[in-house]
C-alpha cells in the first residue's frame, strides 16, 4: 500500500475460517489506515465480519443479484467474467465492477483460460462499469493491455516477485494508468 496499490483483494483458499476470518480483519485495519478499499473473494460472510469494502466472486460462486440482497446497497460486488455476455449479466444483476481475464496465463489461477484481447475490449465497451484485466500481468506484459479500455489491472505475482515491492507497485501504477488513459 506504500508503493500506492489502489485496491486489495484477499484471496485465500487454503485457510479454516477462524484463520482466514483473523487475516482478513488485520488487513482490513491495514487497508481503512491506508484508505485502500478492500475487496474479500468468495467469502461473503467474511466480507460481512472484517467490514471489507467489497467482494468479488466468480461465475461459479454465488450470482451477483443474490449477493447484493445479502450485503446491501453499501458493499461492492466484484465478479469475474469471460464474455460480453457474462459481463451484462453481471450488471444487470447489480455488480459494480468486473474482473475479465485470464488476459495472459497465470499461476494463481491454473484453471483459467486465456480471454482474447478483443474479447476484453468488447467488455470494456459493453458495460458502463470498471473493468479490471486480471490474470498473469506483470511489468513487460502490461503494456499489451493499452487501448483495451480497462480501468485497471490486477496484479500478484508481478508484485510479489520483486525485490523491492514498494518501488515495484508505484511503477506499476505509473504504467497502469498510462494504460487505462489510452
Amino acid at each position: 500500500m506504500k508503493g500506492g496499490v489502489s485496491c486489495v483483494q484477499l484471496r485465500e483458499k487454503e485457510l479454516s475460517e477462524a484463520d482466514f476470518l483473523k487475516e482478513a480483519v488485520e488487513i482490513s485495519a491495514l487497508c481503512k489506515r491506508y484508505r485502500t478499499p478492500l475487496f474479500i473473494n468468495d467469502n461473503v460472510k467474511i466480507a460481512i465480519q472484517c467490514h471489507a469494502d467489497g467482494v468479488h466472486v466468480g461465475q461459479s460462486d454465488m450470482p451477483a443479484a443474490q449477493l447484493r440482497r445479502l450485503v446491501g446497497e453499501d458493499m461492492l460486488i466484484g465478479v469475474s467474467v469471460h464474455s460480453v455476455e457474462e459481463a451484462l449479466e453481471a450488471v444487470k444483476n447489480g455488480a459494480d465492477c468486473l474482473g475479465a481475464g485470464a488476459v495472459f496465463s497465470t499461476s494463481t489461477k491454473t484453471d483459467a483460460g486465456l480471454l482474447p484481447p478483443e474479447t476484453l475490449r468488447d467488455i470494456c465497451r459493453a458495460v458502463e462499469i470498471p473493468v479490471v484485466a486480471i490474470g498473469g500481468i506483470n511489468r513487460s506484459n502490461l503494456p499489451r493491455l493499452a487501448g483495451t479500455g480497462i480501468s485497471g489491472v490486477a496484479i500478484v505475482s508481478g508484485i510479489f516477485a520483486a525485490e523491492d515491492i514498494e518501488r515495484e507497485c508505484r511503477l506499476l501504477r505509473a504504467m497502469s494508468e498510462e494504460i487505462c488513459r489510452l
